[in-house]
């Protein structure tokens, strides 16, 4: 029986760069999950529709699945993939939504952010190509959120979801499939499977912590029972609803112990970490962390190494905040070189217009045109395979990429839960303050230029504005501000910083010390401690 459910609008249900995320209780509450899943139907239309669900497996990821379910089966869609358990990798649910030519997907996930019955969730809708919904699609959402009187449910026994098999709810088919099978397979046919395993036989050594999230079982099945890493080579590998008390987010920061072992006199060869919904990742070597920019750019300078790249890129494409190091890879192989707001979401038509290949966030987020999301134990993939093909330590690498390119020392600096009243108060100070900004000497570094950040996509001709206020210097240093959308509560403000060296001398400091200049003047320029009472980040990445 199909139940017409009254309700009444709920106020702030909008999405993100990522989707609707609030704490779990919200998310609990009466009618707000059901307001959000209607309005994405209502949007959508999910009538003889075929959908893809999964999610990475936090608190409440199993219950809110069977009310999606239910949702889907009164509004009339016909089919629904779901992963078992309800579990799914974000970049295996973007694989899943085009391998089965799928009308879209809904994914449970709130990415890096801490999960349980105090933490945070989130939804997300996934369009056809398998991206993240343009902000066309989710501000629909919203507003279909403002105005929404009532929602359908049926009425109906939970669908066994630990049962792989095809199961029956109402009129629509619920086909429950092995997370992982679809997935790996799909790696087998990108990297050089052969060359990687033959280096792990040969002694290499490697740690992979998955942070007690999705990206496990993903891990296990790949590393160790397809390419031969050690048992154990994969820690943390089992999902939990509350990620085991970590915070899932893959940076030096959360992290630590991985980042202890790989400084350690004890240190593997290689080490990696993802987060909570498996699309971001972080790569160490022995003794020395790759930033995220600068895994961006050696991927690209080495992608022809893997047989899926093998014939080239078409194009880099990186988020605005990330560092330009990429840029410098693209101009040597003299390819194209995109710079996007921050959000998956930019790369899709770049992608699906065959004008890029690979695709890069400073926040460890790294993926191409394989799927529409990145993709983080993808980019452990590549490291492997171009560690297993060039036989140099991970050090090595990073340092011959920095002879021949440079390096753009950067760090992103994050202060978190800032009472929202103070940063807006702060970025509207700060924007107020950009035309006079050009010509001012700040730390012995001249400002060349200062704008508010604004995209016209090149593929559709979309216009994205006020992405985050840039100052850039005469000597090419660069401070970027913006206020992040992945947060449940207050704000969080996030700084990069950057500074080009040429070489060949200055490529060995430490990226901090390199930046102190450009971090005093962010602060200086932004005047953070006197807007919200913070003198040092939370976070530095």
């Amino acid at each position: 029986m199909i139940t017409t459910v009254a309700t009444t609008p709920i106020a702030g249900q909008k999405p993100g760069t990522s989707g609707l995320r609030k704490k779990t209780p919200v998310f609990m509450s009466r009618h707000y999950l059901e307001n959000f899943v209607q309005a994405i139907f209502d949007v959508v239309g999910a009538k003889g529709k075929a959908f893809v669900l999964g999610g990475d497996g936090r608190y409440f990821n199993d219950r809110a699945a069977q009310v999606i379910l239910r949702m889907a089966a009164a509004n009339g869609a016909a089919r629904v993939i779901v992963g078992q358990g309800a579990i799914l990798s974000t970049p295996a649910a973007s694989h899943l939504i085009r391998l089965n030519q799928t009308d879209g997907g809904i994914i449970m996930s709130a990415s890096h952010n801490p999960g349980g019955p105090d933490e945070d969730f989130g939804v997300k809708f996934n369009m056809p190509n398998g991206g993240p919904a343009p902000e066309a699609v989710t501000e629909a959402m919203f507003q279909r959120t403002t105005e929404i009187t009532e929602y359908r449910m049926l009425e109906a026994q939970d669908v066994d979801l630990g049962r792989i098999g095809r199961h029956q709810l109402g009129d629509m088919v619920v086909d429950v499939v092995d997370p992982v099978t679809d997935y790996a397979a799909l790696m087998e046919t990108l990297f050089d499977f052969g060359a990687i395993r033959a280096m792990f036989a040969g002694g290499f050594r490697m740690r992979m912590d998955s942070m007690c999230a999705v990206t496990g079982p993903y891990a296990v099945e790949v590393l160790e029972n397809r390419l031969g890493a050690p048992k154990g080579t994969c820690v943390n590998a089992t999902p939990l609803p509350d990620f085991g008390g970590m915070h899932p987010d893959p940076n030096p920061t959360w992290a630590k112990a991985l980042m202890d072992e790989m400084f350690s006199d004890a240190a593997p060869d290689f080490g990696a970490a993802s987060d909570g919904d498996g699309d971001r990742n972080m790569v160490v070597g022995r003794g020395i962390y790759v930033s995220p920019s600068d895994s961006l750019a050696v991927l690209a300078a080495n992608a022809h190494l893997a047989p899926g790249y093998a014939k080239g890129l078409r194009g880099v494409a990186r988020s605005m905040p990330t560092s330009a190091a990429a840029d410098r890879v693209a101009d040597a192989l003299g390819i194209g070189k995109y710079e996007t707001p921050t959000g998956w979401k930019f790369f899709g038509n770049l992608l699906d217009a065959g004008q890029a290949t690979i695709c890069g966030e400073e926040s460890f987020g790294t993926g191409s045109d394989h799927v529409r999301e990145k993709d983080g134990l993808w980019a452990v993939l590549l490291w492997l395979n171009i560690l297993a093909v060039r036989k140099q330590s991970v050090a090595e690498i990073l340092r011959e990429h920095w002879a021949k390119f440079g390096r753009n020392y950067y760090s992103r600096h994050d202060f978190e839960a800032i009472e929202t009243a103070r940063a807006d108060a702060m970025f509207a100070a700060l924007r107020g303050s950009l035309s006079d900004l050009p010509g001012r000497q700040v730390e012995g570094m001249v400002v060349q230029s200062a704008d508010d950040f604004a995209y016209t996509d090149p593929v559709d001709g979309s216009v994205s504005q006020k992405q985050g206020v840039r100052v850039l210097f005469q000597d090419g240093s660069r401070i970027v501000y913006r206020l992040s959308g992945t947060g449940t509560e207050g704000a969080t403000l996030r700084v990069y910083l950057e500074r080009y060296a040429a070489g060949p001398s200055g490529l060995d400091l430490d990226a901090q010390a390199a930046l102190a200049p450009v971090i005093r003047a962010a602060h200086a320029l932004a005047g953070i401690a006197d807007h919200t009472g913070r003198t040092a980040p939370d976070v530095v990445t």
